[in-house]
């Protein structure tokens, strides 16, 4: 199963850098679980697709990671079901310091967030990265800032 290992931080400020590639996302969700296993929708660029994420056993940083392209049509007819449970962003894609870091640019209700995820080959290392000195506060397993949280009540108290 294709597993996800990520480090997620806050920014203060991001300005994109020139290389950077902008995907708009609007990404919906259809169920989330105690668990934290989710089934979303996303449609990012020209392509829609219908996504789940679960933990995997014992407290691991790693998640699987599970997507498969929908058609427009599917991905209209599906869509309803995520009311209430929204987020709209830009996406920044860019390489810096030998990672691939993805800034989010929050939009609409989630206006003034600014969020960077770093992903890993292995657990090893996703703890050996080092952020650098423009990421903010680390906010990786913070339930508030995942964005199931952000898409269903919200901004985090400050």
């Amino acid at each position: 199963m294709p597993l996800e290992i990520e480090r997620k931080f806050r920014l203060a400020s991001f300005e994109p850098p020139p290389a950077a590639v902008r995907q708009h996302i609007e990404q919906g969700y259809i169920a989330i679980k105690d668990d934290g296993t989710e089934v979303r929708l996303r449609r990012i660029g020209g392509s829609c697709v219908l996504g789940v994420k679960r933990s995997t056993a014992g407290g691991s940083p790693a998640r699987i990671e599970v997507e498969r392209e929908l058609g427009e049509e599917e991905f209209t007819e599906l869509w309803p079901a995520t009311a209430g449970a929204r987020l709209v962003k830009d996406r920044y894609t860019f390489v810096e310091a030998g990672v691939t870091v993805y800034a989010d640019v929050y939009q609409e209700e989630l206006a003034g967030l600014l969020t960077a995820e770093v992903e890993f080959g292995s657990v090893a290392e996703a703890e050996a990265f080092t952020p650098p000195d423009w990421f903010g506060d680390e906010i990786t397993g913070v339930k508030a800032y995942k964005n199931q949280t952000l898409a269903t009540r919200g901004l985090p108290e400050a």
